[in-house]
């Protein structure tokens, strides 16, 4: 009978235990009226500002007031008198949100509105750290939206590197701020297994696959409170039985731009010409001079880009050595073997400091190749075609 009554008491204990916790699970959180700093730059975090604005004017019980912050203004153009600004201000003063513009947090301080003083710091596309003397300024700290499913493609560039590693699907990623570290917050919420298949081919298509999402993550925890503590982790990360090595998206530079003939293949040039611009190569050009003849480092820009030779060229240069051909016709093209065996071509290129032109006027004038020929000469050269004094480096 002892025995029994035990057991029984161990039974109410367990499920008074089981109820507790599914109170607590379940339980409602509640804030008071959100007074946002809003950190943001381009169409990605613009998403998100204008979803934010709607809940301000339909609920502004739960978000009292928000303030845009940005980065001001910057020179652009060679002679830097052309200023360019971030897209999110002029939204700003188009929803009339107050608005600051500012190149660091170095001795800057949230405002202070009618409403009272900033509870919540949301960072979306901004570009700088919100370091902690801010954070801590918010009675709720931070928030951010990241367009990738975290902790892949962490980083500064997650749109770009998405595409250019051939990932079909992806996601965003809603975190808290980390005090000192980029990407490194509890995840708050996540784009559920297996991700959006996006299908798009330029980050600005990508962008525009995620930009709604992510928008209406962050507008759904706001609406749950899911920021107030104790915060819920929640995440995932597809698990294999050798899990790949994390991809960091760091930012794009020259250096990413720049061909390599010997690794990367007609594929991979034409993918990442799409996803990140022109792309360049430097080579040698032969110069002459009363002196004699000397060769020089010349930079070369795709600026026009190349296209796939679909039928199978007849001439087979060595792997990264630009041809002209067309010689003997009125339109020439440079022609570039890749290290898998296709065949690229380009009409015009860019030699760094000279107008984008012909292929066969660029080489002639810049001595990339040996063209010093009139009419005529041209005309009764053998080929129909000329290689480039050097490969292509």
């Amino acid at each position: 009978m002892l025995q029994l009554y035990k057991l029984s008491l161990f039974s109410i204990r367990r499920l008074y235990s089981a109820v507790e916790c599914s109170k607590r699970s379940f339980s409602i959180k509640s804030c008071e009226p959100l007074r946002i700093l809003f950190c943001g730059s381009d169409k990605f975090s613009i998403a998100s500002l204008q979803a934010l604005d709607r809940e301000r004017r339909a609920k502004p019980e739960l978000v009292a007031s928000i303030d845009v912050v940005c980065r001001p203004e910057k020179p652009v153009q060679r002679n830097l008198k052309a200023l360019r600004e971030v897209p999110i201000a002029a939204v700003a003063r188009d929803l009339k949100l107050p608005l600051h513009q500012i190149d660091t947090f170095t001795r800057w301080t949230p405002p202070i509105s009618a409403q009272g003083p900033i509870n919540l710091i949301i960072a979306v596309s901004f570009g700088l750290l919100v370091p902690s003397r801010i954070l801590r300024l918010a009675k709720y700290g931070g928030l951010n939206v990241h367009p990738s499913i975290l902790p892949e493609f962490q980083g500064p560039a997650p749109l770009h590197h998405t595409l250019l590693t051939g990932q079909e699907t992806t996601g965003v990623t809603l975190q808290n701020l980390h005090p000192t570290n980029f990407d490194k917050g509890e995840i708050i919420s996540q784009t559920p297994y297996p991700g959006i298949k996006h299908g798009a081919k330029t980050v600005e298509e990508l962008r525009d696959v995620l930009a709604p999402p992510g928008a209406q993550m962050l507008v759904q925890a706001i609406n749950d409170c899911s920021f107030v503590p104790p915060l819920q982790k929640r995440g995932w990360y597809k698990k294999a039985q050798s899990p790949p090595a994390l991809t960091y998206a760091s930012k794009i530079t020259p250096k990413d731009r720049h061909i390599d003939w010997a690794t990367w293949t007609a594929t991979h040039i034409l993918r990442r010409q799409q996803i990140i611009g022109p792309l360049w190569n430097t080579t040698e050009a032969l110069i002459k001079d009363p002196n004699g003849e000397f060769k020089e480092a010349k930079r070369i820009i795709w600026d026009q880009g190349f296209r796939l030779l679909k039928d199978e060229c007849h001439l087979f240069p060595a792997t990264g050595h630009p041809i002209i051909v067309g010689l003997h016709g009125s339109t020439r093209k440079v022609y570039i073997r890749t290290c898998d065996g296709h065949m690229l071509a380009a009409e015009k290129v860019k030699v760094e400091g000279q107008p984008t032109s012909e292929a066969f006027q660029a080489a002639k004038r810049t001595g990339l190749a040996p063209l010093h020929m009139d009419p005529d000469e041209l005309r009764k050269y053998p080929h129909d075609f000329v290689a480039f004094y050097s490969p292509l480096g």
